[in-house]
Order: structure tokens, then sequence, then C-alpha cells
């Protein structure tokens, strides 16, 4: 007879810490993005695409912000 596998529960604080990892990912990135938006602006005299790059990483940032304040309504 096959065993019925037991699926572990993960507490609130683990999830936490779990969703933490994740979200920390988003925010180097959204910075990361960031930089190299200043970076390409500071380097070159076409604005275009180190504008392109910096709402890129705002998007990017925005969308971290809009993660962390619906799981944060969540587990309140």
């Amino acid at each position: 007879m096959a065993k019925a596998k037991v699926k572990k529960r993960l507490t609130q604080d683990q999830e936490f810490q779990i969703m933490k990892l994740v979200l920390d990912k988003f925010l180097w990135l959204g910075f990361v993005v960031l930089g190299y938006a200043v970076f390409l602006g500071a380097i070159n005299d076409d604005w275009g695409p180190a504008i392109a790059w910096g709402i890129s990483g705002i998007v990017i940032l925005v969308l971290f912000m809009m993660l962390i304040v619906r799981e944060y309504e969540i587990l309140a």
C-alpha cells in the first residue's frame, strides 16, 4: 500500500520570511535598473534610453510596493 504524503504547513513567520527573500530580489532588480538608467544618462547625451530604463526601474519598484502592501494586508 502506498502511504499518503503529509503536507507540512508553514507558520505565518515562515511565510513572511520566504516572502521577504523573494521580494528582496525585486527590490535589488529595481535599483539596479535605476542605477543603469543613471549610468546611461551620465555617459550619453541621448537621454531617451536612460529615461526608458528609469521608467522600467520605477515600474518594478511600484510592483514591489504593491505586492508588499497586498501581502501585509492579508497577514495583518
